[in-house]
């Protein structure tokens, strides 16, 4: 069985398709503002790279978290846990204010 792997974009242009592309772009675009689009594109390009590397840290951090829970997956008692012991802690710090008032 012969399979040949067809690219889903085409092929990648050579170097004269490149001038013709660059050609076409500052004819457009004019020579002033090609430089412009180039760093937007770079800035949207690294607010893309980092927002991906965050999702990427939190969801290591949430297979982190479940394989120290023991794989629970439904995280629901270590959110509870984690719930409760922060209304102890505030209810503990309003009861001391109010002693130390009195």
């Amino acid at each position: 069985m012969s399979s040949t792997l067809v690219p889903l974009i085409g092929p990648v242009p050579g170097g004269m398709e490149m001038v013709v592309i660059l050609l076409i772009a500052v004819l457009l675009f004019g020579a002033n503002k090609i430089p412009k689009l180039a760093r937007s594109t770079g800035q949207a390009m690294g607010e893309f790279q980092r927002g991906r590397e965050e999702v990427e840290q939190e969801l290591e951090e949430l297979q982190e978290g479940e394989a120290n829970t023991g794989g629970d997956a439904s995280g629901t008692s270590s959110t509870s846990d984690t719930a409760s012991t922060a209304s102890d802690t505030a209810s503990t710090a309003s009861d001391a204010d109010e002693s130390d008032e009195q």
